[in-house]
């Protein structure tokens, strides 16, 4: 069996423009929600929005840095991993917030701004903590990854939808209220198509070695979680905004990471196998821990 390091899945020209509109709808339907009054509010009240960042961009790279030294994967085991502690959250945290009975318009606005930051801060993340660890930073020489083109990608899948869908909210808002309940849904049907197509490409190789990636994920994702929570809880944030903090940091958007990794790394296997299953995994934690929130306010205010 050849290393993980060695695997490459196949996934076609057609199949990575596909990738790149899916992304691009998505980012599209998070954007046609956004109003200036988004932004207003985190100006208005910045502490959490702060801590939202600093969580995202700062510390759960940092975290992920120290798990990859403590655990030692295989180096692009690794390199996965600081990928996706690399990208801004995920589209579906804002359906979660609303089930957990957090913060939802919180979750809009730091999904919003982590986006925009992610232009600039998810190549710096990638490029300056994979140089740090002496087996990723190898496969960066390998790939010869040039920071520049990776920001001018990023920004073209980030920066132009949600650019459009602003200027459709704020010149079209009856179009744009129309569309938003049908993009806000499909979105999650369109993720969970991304990740089907890089799993129906690459199924035998999957099923090798998978085994490798599901405790390294699960550990990743809980780290993740618990970072934001923690977060807020240094922050003095309110239980609302915590549990967002939390859904936030811990949902990344691996639909993002998987298309850098087709785009720039040739679709290095235990990069993809990483972020295809924290694709999947995140959504079984996301749910589990919202469904868990929705409960307990549930009884809470039972008791009132």
């Amino acid at each position: 069996m050849e290393s993980i390091d060695e695997v490459v899945l196949n996934f076609s020209e057609e199949n990575l423009f596909l990738l790149n509109i899916s992304l691009g709808f998505i980012m599209l339907g998070v954007a046609i929600n956004l109003t200036p009054e988004d932004f207003g509010r985190v100006i208005k009240a910045p502490k959490s929005a702060l801590a939202g960042m600093l969580s995202q961009f700062f510390v759960l790279p940092l975290l992920t840095f120290l798990l990859v030294l403590a655990l030692q994967p295989k180096p692009s085991l690794a390199l996965g991993m600081m990928l996706v502690a690399a990208c801004p959250g995920g589209n579906i945290s804002n359906f979660m917030s609303s089930m957990a009975k957090a913060n939802t318009a919180l979750s809009i606005s730091l999904t919003a701004i982590s986006s925009l930051f992610a232009i600039i801060m998810t190549p710096l993340n990638l490029t300056i903590w994979a140089s740090m660890y002496e087996p990723t930073a190898v496969i960066l020489n390998e790939v010869s990854l040039d920071f520049w083109k990776l920001l001018k990608t990023i920004t073209m899948l980030l920066l132009i939808p949600i650019t459009l869908g602003m200027l459709l909210r704020r010149y079209k808002p009856a179009i744009a209220e129309r569309l938003h309940p049908i993009m806000h849904y499909s979105s999650i049907l369109i993720f969970a198509a991304i990740v089907f197509m890089a799993f129906s490409a690459n199924f035998d190789l999957f099923l090798t070695y998978i085994h490798m990636v599901v405790f390294l994920v699960l550990i990743h994702n809980a780290v993740a979680l618990t970072c934001g929570f923690q977060i807020g809880s240094l922050f003095k944030l309110k239980m609302e905004d915590k549990r967002t903090l939390a859904i936030e940091t811990g949902i990344q958007n691996s639909g993002l990471g998987l298309l850098l990794i087709f785009a720039f790394f040739d679709g290095l296997g235990g990069m993809a196998i990483v972020a295809a299953w924290w694709g999947i995994w995140h959504i079984l934690s996301g749910l589990s821990l919202a469904w868990f929130w929705s409960r307990r306010s549930v009884l809470a205010t039972s008791r009132i």
